[in-house]
């Protein structure tokens, strides 16, 4: 049996107003070279600028990671030739970069894994290219935009750790607001390296590599594929050959595009035109200051201090302002599992059905802790309650409102029901030979009875209790 060793190298767009080293636009355009400046271009005599603000969300994310934060940031010159790099060299970090020796906890298959990071370090990106048949056409809006690839160890062993990884990763992103992490904008891209070993082997297989993967299901796709063509190749006693390799959406398999029989010199030196910056302690511990509980610790905190299944947790956490949502709704009163139960069920397929965000709903946590109050109270019926949180919704009115307006407050009042469903048994008069019988169904018939007369305000559980006892009396 061999066992696959997956590393991922996760580059992501920060979000900044210009970009990393000039004062081009940081915005994505459908229009190509809209948003340069000439240093974006490598214009003679351009020096670059460093994006204060790309470096302050790159040390915020370095420090969400469990990084080790260097006392002096510096920067290098990576050099290669490529059309999408205009100056022939990518500003990048090597020596000194703003994280090292991080991890992330993810949960996978009902277990707990620390998914350990080499290095995350800040850079600018390239230019992008498109491609038409025989000629390709290069777009440098994206050129000079604060990129943050984060290198993790080859301690992945499965597709599926690979895309929790990456869920966990981008969300991380979208709670700091540190990126919008659109895989469709290229914001969110990643390289994948995969290789086999045997169960008691103590090397790493040959590596091969697979780059700018912009889905995470093309990511799990290409993971199994090469995992499934390397097991074949070895089995027959075959060599792994060192490569990089495309991934194909269109028939899910992986395709060789160039042989890497050495690791690619860059050259790499100091940045010249950027001194190395000391990074300010009082200015990192305000950074630490401003990064709230994170996905992976709030799902923890449901799990252990409100008792909610993993399930419902996990569905609360993936967005941050459904999170606070759920947590202000506990704090105007409701029971933790009521409120749970009401979101993941309810308001989440509405929004999904909407296909709005939480932020666009009418209905308030007040409103839904109310909402449930009166459920719990009796007020109104489950059913009823449901169906008041769509109106609410629809109408744009307090739930509230509508049970006053549509006199929907249930009736518990013992002597009230008793009054009806004895009208009831007069309407009726051979349901408690029917139920003698063995038709005990017609309980539930008799029940309905009351609701429609009620127009379901009758407590149901008063109501069926009273007509069994007639019943059997």
């Amino acid at each position: 049996m061999y066992k696959a060793v997956i590393g991922l190298e996760v580059h992501c767009e920060l979000k900044t107003q210009s970009k990393n080293f000039s004062s081009g636009e940081n915005s994505y355009s459908r229009y190509p070279n809209t948003n340069l400046s000439p240093v974006d271009l490598a214009f003679p005599g351009i020096l670059p600028v460093l994006n204060k603000e790309g470096v302050k969300k790159a040390l915020k994310m370095s420090l969400a990671f469990h990084c080790d934060v260097p006392d002096v940031l510096t920067f290098d010159r990576k050099n290669y030739f490529y059309p999408d790099l205009p100056k022939g060299y990518q500003i990048t970090q090597i020596r000194k970069p703003v994280g090292t020796n991080g991890y992330v906890m993810i949960h996978v298959d009902g277990e707990e894994k620390k998914i350990l990071i080499h290095d995350t370090h800040l850079e600018e990106d390239t230019a992008s290219l498109d491609h038409f048949g025989n000629y390709s056409l290069i777009d440098y809006n994206r050129c000079g935009v604060p990129l943050l690839e984060t290198v993790t160890e080859p301690c992945i062993h499965s597709s599926k750790e690979a895309v929790a990884f990456l869920e966990t990763l981008r969300n991380m992103f979208l709670y700091m607001d540190t990126s919008d992490a659109r895989g469709d904008m290229g914001q969110i891209r990643c390289d994948v390296n995969v290789s086999l070993m045997k169960e008691d082997d103590t090397e790493l297989g040959t590596r091969v590599e697979m780059k700018n993967i912009n889905s995470f299901n093309n990511v799990k796709a290409a993971i199994e594929c090469e995992i499934k063509r390397q097991t074949e190749i070895l089995k027959n006693g075959g060599t792994i050959v060192q490569e990089t390799r495309r991934f194909d959406d269109v028939d899910m398999c992986t395709y060789p595009m160039r042989k890497k029989e050495d690791a690619i010199d860059y050259k790499y030196f100091p940045e010249p035109n950027i001194p190395p910056i000391k990074i300010d302690k009082d200015w990192l511990a305000r950074i630490e200051e401003e990064i709230p509980v994170l996905p992976y610790e709030r799902c923890q905190n449901y799990m252990k201090e409100y008792g909610l299944s993993r399930y419902d947790a996990t569905n609360l956490v993936k967005e941050k302002e459904i999170a606070e949502y759920f947590e202000q709704t506990i704090k105007e009163g409701s029971d933790p599992k009521m409120a749970s139960n009401w979101i993941t069920s309810v308001i989440l397929g509405y929004l999904n059905k909407e296909e709005i965000s939480i932020r666009e709903l009418f209905l308030t946590p007040k409103m839904l802790t109310e909402l449930i109050s009166m459920v719990e109270k009796g007020s109104i019926s489950s059913k009823q309650g449901k169906e008041v949180l769509f109106k609410s919704l629809e109408q744009e009115k307090d739930p509230k409102s509508i049970v006053q307006e549509e006199g929907l407050s249930q009736i518990g009042n013992d002597e009230e029901i008793k009054a009806i469903v004895m009208e009831v048994f007069g309407e009726n008069p051979k349901a408690k030979e029917q139920y003698l019988a063995g038709r005990t169904n017609i309980v539930d018939f008799m029940v309905g009875q009351v609701m429609k007369k009620t127009r379901g305000r009758a407590n149901p559980s008063i109501t069926m209790k009273m007509i069994k006892e007639e019943m059997e009396r």
